[in-house]
């Protein structure tokens, strides 16, 4: 699966951000420490009951925490016919290192 730093990530979504959905996969109380307002919340463990939700003609960058969970849940939107997936390397913190410092790191 293809990754994409936070930085371009940033540039995609700001550019063509009808083209893309942000997936943010990580837990409710995560997003009450950090969360990015044009986000799609969907937990991991629930990605599977609502994988309807989701557009298969967009691209999804996947986004957790730094990466590993959102990687996973790449792989299995690849596994069940979605083809265009990305994950967002670094995560929500690489966010907040690269793009936007105002993100809080935890």
């Amino acid at each position: 699966m293809n990754e994409l730093t936070a930085a371009e990530a940033a540039e995609v979504l700001s550019n063509t951000p009808d083209d893309y959905v942000l997936l943010d996969v990580r837990e409710p109380v995560e997003l009450q420490i950090a969360a990015l307002n044009n986000a799609v919340h969907i937990p991991m463990g629930e990605i599977p009951g609502r994988i309807h939700e989701l557009d298969r003609d967009k691209t999804i960058i996947c986004l957790c925490k730094s990466g590993g969970r959102s990687a996973q849940v790449g792989h299995f939107l690849l596994d069940q016919g979605f083809s265009k997936v990305v994950n967002l390397a670094g995560g929500i913190n690489a966010w907040s290192e690269d793009v936007d410092s105002t993100i809080p790191l935890y």
